[in-house]
């Protein structure tokens, strides 16, 4: 494969790799919120587990009071931003994406696109070797005496 293409494929699994990341779009500002889709961002501040499954009473007084916002006409930023200021950050199940909490949005995709790109070195220099050593001529070792072809023959016997 000559080096060019050799580039394309890297770019092409590279873009492959962050299209997942970069892609997913946020939901336009002005829209409704939908239930489900708040619960699975927001934390019951008692138990600490996703709304979508926390039982806790504290977590069905949350329920209600965002099944409030919703029937107000309020979008889903409107709503975490009320429970923020309702319970504090520790709500919400994701970290702001700013200052040092953005690296948890930055680090995990670097390190994938990142071991993708070593993968794909690896590869490629193993083949290049692969097709140097076989276009390299086999070395031949010294030649045998007649007296070692003689004992290699007689250790040989006796395993036979």
């Amino acid at each position: 494969m000559s080096r060019p293409r050799r580039l394309a494929v890297m770019l092409v699994a590279v873009a492959a790799a962050i299209m997942p990341v970069v892609g997913a779009a946020p939901a336009p500002a002005h829209a409704r919120a939908s239930l489900t889709d708040i619960y699975g961002d927001v934390m019951c501040v008692a138990c600490h587990e996703s709304l979508a499954v926390a039982q806790s009473p504290q977590a069905q007084s949350e329920k209600n009071y965002i099944r409030q916002l919703v029937d107000q006409g309020e979008t889903k930023r409107q709503v975490e931003a009320a429970l923020v200021a309702s319970y504090g950050p520790q709500v919400l199940a994701l970290p702001p994406a700013h200052g040092f909490d953005l690296l948890i949005y930055i680090v995990p995709p670097a390190v994938v696109v990142i071991g993708i790109l070593t993968l794909v070195l690896a590869i490629l220099r193993r083949r290049r070797r692969s097709r140097e050593a076989a276009a390299r001529p086999a070395l031949a070792g010294p030649a045998l005496t007649a007296a070692d072809a003689h004992r290699l023959d007689e250790e040989l016997g006796r395993y036979a």
